[in-house]
């Protein structure tokens, strides 16, 4: 498969799977009706029992005289300041919960769509496959985030010493290095979402934890050079799209009743995009990885449920939550293969 067509395959399995960019509208929803509950009504009555006064600060001639003394705010409105602070913690909380909720529901559903072309969307299936998969991407995204936040870190605080070195010892120099330390950085950015999107698939389809599923990312990429180098060019025009549709939407989100209407038409294009991306690498990695190039069938990936009943009696374990049969004979999960003829 090339990749041409390996990007055809993933905006049509997204558009089989349009019911996904529904769920992703009403986790809109949710997050701003949580938002109300958690966050607003606590703040309202706390407006009540402080009993704060906006009045002053609506007819200030200039904010900055009222901010002054933030100090003296602070410790006036001290309980308020900690509500507040307590109430978005709790709704971050939430809102990252139920976004990865759905996140392994959506990914389950792409990549089950993209193994057997006759899978067919439904509710029930997509809330086991969020059951199944949310800690194991929950897990995956915590270490990607040490891992990344510690080597960027390292690497900021050692390229702003060398620039900083450099242009006391040239300006021109330091310049020079200063644009190109910071190239370097973005495409470095680049590799590591590459990495990681292809971390969420390898994930997938082995069941193998989340330290397992990064370096095989990192080693699948090493070994397929050529599907590096594209998949990081797909991964910066998707960028690029999103950062032109973020500069030409979001202005019009400062518009009271516009902006409303203007964002959730732009959030929902925004994760159309990124699923039609997971669903190219999903394909691409299934053809070159899973799928046997001299029968033309799958190997298998242990706990790779396809029926949507197999789950239903309750347990969370990845033995008892996969299926009693695969989907189709001649599609056998991966690691059956290598039980089989052990």
């Amino acid at each position: 498969m090339t990749f041409a067509e390996a990007i055809r395959a993933g905006f049509h399995t997204i558009n089989r799977r349009m019911q996904l960019v529904g769920v992703q509208a009403v986790l809109m929803i949710i997050n701003c009706i949580s938002f109300f509950i958690v966050v607003g009504i606590p703040l309202g009555i706390a407006f009540v029992i402080f009993g704060l006064d906006l009045t002053g600060l609506v007819q200030a001639k200039d904010i900055l005289t009222v901010l002054s003394s933030p100090s003296d705010l602070l410790a006036k409105y001290f309980g308020l300041v900690l509500m507040v602070l307590v109430a978005f913690i709790i709704y971050f909380l939430l809102k990252i919960t139920l976004k990865l909720y759905v996140f392994g529901g959506s990914v389950g559903i792409l990549g089950k769509s993209v193994f057997d072309s006759s899978f067919t969307f439904s509710m029930k299936q997509f809330f086991v496959e969020a059951k199944q998969l949310f800690f194991p991407y929950a897990w995956y995204f915590s270490l990607i985030g040490v891992i990344y936040f510690i080597l960027f870190t390292l690497l900021g605080i050692g390229l702003s010493f060398i620039v900083t070195a450099a242009k006391s010892q040239n300006v021109t120099l330091g310049l020079f290095l200063g644009i190109f330390f910071t190239l370097t950085v973005l495409l470095l950015l680049l590799i590591a979402l590459t990495v990681m999107v292809y971390g969420i698939v390898i994930l997938f389809f082995k069941r193998e934890g989340s330290i397992k599923a990064f370096k095989d990312a990192c080693n699948f990429l090493w070994r397929k050079q050529d599907v590096f180098l594209l998949s990081v060019l797909f991964l910066f025009a998707y960028v690029a799209i999103n950062f032109s549709i973020m500069m030409v939407g979001y202005p019009l989100l400062l518009i009271p009743v516009i902006g409303v209407v203007v964002s959730l038409p732009i959030e929902l294009l925004l994760d159309y995009l990124w699923f039609a991306l997971l669903g190219v690498v999903f394909t691409y990695y299934y053809e070159l990885e899973i799928k046997k190039p001299e029968t033309g069938t799958a190997k298998s990936a242990p706990d790779l449920a396809t029926d949507s009943a197999a789950t239903d009696e309750g347990s969370t374990s990845s033995e008892d939550t996969s299926p009693a049969q695969a989907p189709r004979q001649a599609d056998t999960l991966p690691g059956q293969d290598e039980k089989s003829e052990g």
